[in-house]
């Protein structure tokens, strides 16, 4: 399993499929939030940030999914 340096504080577990490797799962407003404290972003440039550089930087079969947090509510709308 591949790890995205420095968030390991938005670790929410290992996400797992059949026949698949088991990949990291980060919480994506835990990133975002760790990016506005330690690098003085604002929100919106935390997220573009997120966005481009981390949630599409493709490293291989092992890169890490990334988490929106909803509830079935939210998912199903």
């Amino acid at each position: 399993m591949l790890v995205a340096d420095g968030y390991d504080e938005a670790v929410l577990g290992v996400a797992r499929r059949c026949s698949q490797p088991d990949l990291i799962a980060y919480d994506v407003e835990k990133i975002i939030e760790i990016l506005m404290t330690r690098d003085d972003m604002t929100y919106e440039d935390a997220v573009e940030f997120f966005d481009f550089n981390i949630a599409g930087a493709w490293v291989g079969e092992e890169t890490p999914i990334f988490i929106h947090k909803m509830t079935i509510e939210e998912v199903t709308a």
